[in-house]
């Protein structure tokens, strides 16, 4: 990827410089060469005045033109051909000693000049100007300066070699700038390529670095960490649920298969004995039933984390969930009583307060003592309009020391000497529900006896609210 990044980038700066340049490179060749005409004009005119003399009748003047002529062409490297008011060549520097006396003046720059205009000439080898050498506003003779198109040609490409270099320091500039910036992109792509390596062969610890890199490759590597700790998690929690199932259901599938086994002795020589094996064995498939029923309610819990977490009705809830409950309590001759302001809203998965609810008050009636009763009591945090909501299910039970209250929501803990044969997963499914909801469960010593277990929840602005 980074020599993809390199050569896109060249290639980008490669098509700007050509696009910028060959333009340029033929601009800068025009302009040299309308220098070298402006310097040839600029000389001729010069070389005019100097040649007006010796044009106008001053022998002395005229014998010394052709070293004038001669001086100026030996120096410059140019041509120098002066002629009289009729075209004829009376003087010349030293590469055009062979034109002396002949006449010019049917040649267009020459005849140009002897009308009082300047004239230019441009073929493939010499570039030339010829101007009047004017008394008043008459020409009284030509001056016409000469140099070869390659001298022109040779400063042109100086020019051009000149942008060619700049070109190249630039595009080797921009590759320097290309392979820095591919480098930073790169290279975190490619160090969090490894912690994906990693990962992907078990390593659940690897961690891609979230301050390297520019903002986008920090942001992705922050989402590669979360999503990393993410299965991290879910894949501890798979092992410690089959770690926890399997331990769990040994006992009840070894108590199973030893009633089998008596049942089989006993089912010829002691029917009684027989019909006793066999109601244990059914409590124990009872008992089985039991624990599935909870593993795969834990293990629906586990799921619901990646549930959306959306609004909930507190209100109606525990309305609904106190009623439901009630005739239960009834028979037990245990109290269910309910108080909840109207219209509270709280965040939580979905069913989840529903779940939170029926087991802690189907904890709460197993602790119970007949003729008690259990209060689920909802308060919400009045320093805001969407404040925490929490819900009490408090007991007057034998209640928890604080040792089992810190243990009570570890998989299948019971209490000992606990009044019902329970799977001991309900507390650990209220509280990765309302973990995933946002929230946390805790359970507290009940002053007088008894447990306070209290699920705290994301409030939301409630529609009505009145004082509990």
């Amino acid at each position: 990827m980074r020599w993809r990044l390199l050569a896109a980038f060249l290639g980008v700066m490669a098509v700007i410089l050509i696009a910028q340049d060959v333009p340029l490179a033929g601009h800068l060749r025009r302009v040299e060469r309308d220098r070298q005409l402006a310097d040839l004009e600029r000389d001729a005119f010069v070389l005019a005045g100097s040649s007006f003399n010796a044009l106008a009748g001053d022998a002395a003047a005229l014998r010394n033109l052709s070293g004038t002529a001669d001086n100026y062409g030996t120096t410059n490297g140019r041509g120098v051909v002066i002629t009289d008011v009729d075209g004829v060549v009376i003087a010349a520097s030293r590469g055009e000693a062979d034109r002396l006396g002949d006449d010019l003046s049917d040649e267009p720059d020459i005849a140009a000049a002897l009308a009082t205009d300047p004239a230019a000439a441009d073929d493939d080898d010499t570039v030339s100007i010829a101007v009047p050498v004017l008394s008043g506003a008459n020409a009284v003779g030509v001056v016409r300066l000469s140099s070869p198109a390659s001298a022109i040609d040779r400063r042109a490409d100086e020019r051009t070699r000149g942008l060619v270099v700049v070109g190249v320091i630039s595009l080797a500039a921009a590759g320097v700038a290309a392979l820095v910036m591919a480098n930073s992109v790169t290279g975190p792509l490619r160090r969090l390529q490894q912690s994906t390596e990693r990962v992907a062969a078990g390593d659940f610890g690897a961690r891609a670095d979230q301050a390297d890199g520019p903002p986008e490759v920090r942001s992705l590597a922050a989402s590669f960490n979360s999503m990393t700790a993410r299965v991290a998690s879910l894949v501890d929690q798979q092992r410690a649920f089959a770690g926890d199932a399997s331990h769990q259901l040994r006992t009840p599938l070894t108590a199973l298969r030893l009633q089998l086994e008596r049942l089989s002795d006993l089912v010829d020589s002691d029917p009684a004995g027989a019909r006793r094996n066999v109601d244990n064995a059914s409590a124990e498939i009872e008992r089985l039933q039991r624990l599935i029923d909870g593993l795969l309610m834990l293990a629906r819990t586990d799921a619901s984390t990646a549930r959306q977490v959306g609004r909930v009705d507190v209100s109606a809830v525990v309305a609904d969930r106190v009623a439901v409950w009630q005739p239960l309590g009834e028979e037990q001759d245990v109290t269910i009583v309910g108080r909840c302001p109207p219209g509270v809203l709280a965040r939580a998965v979905e069913d989840g307060l529903d779940q939170i609810l029926d087991n802690l008050i189907d904890n709460a009636l197993a602790a119970a003592p007949a003729g008690s009763s259990i209060e689920v009591i909802v308060d919400t945090d009045t320093r805001s309009a969407a404040g925490a909501v929490r819900i009490h299910v408090l007991d007057r039970g034998p209640g928890l020391t604080p040792t089992q209250l810190a243990a009570a929501f570890d998989r299948f803990w019971r209490a000992a000497g606990a009044a019902h044969d329970g799977s001991g997963l309900g507390l650990a499914i209220v509280a990765q529900l309302a973990q995933a909801s946002g929230g946390e469960v805790r359970l507290d010593a009940r002053v007088g006896g008894g447990v306070d277990a209290v699920a705290t929840l994301p409030g939301l602005a409630s529609v009505a609210r009145t004082p509990s």
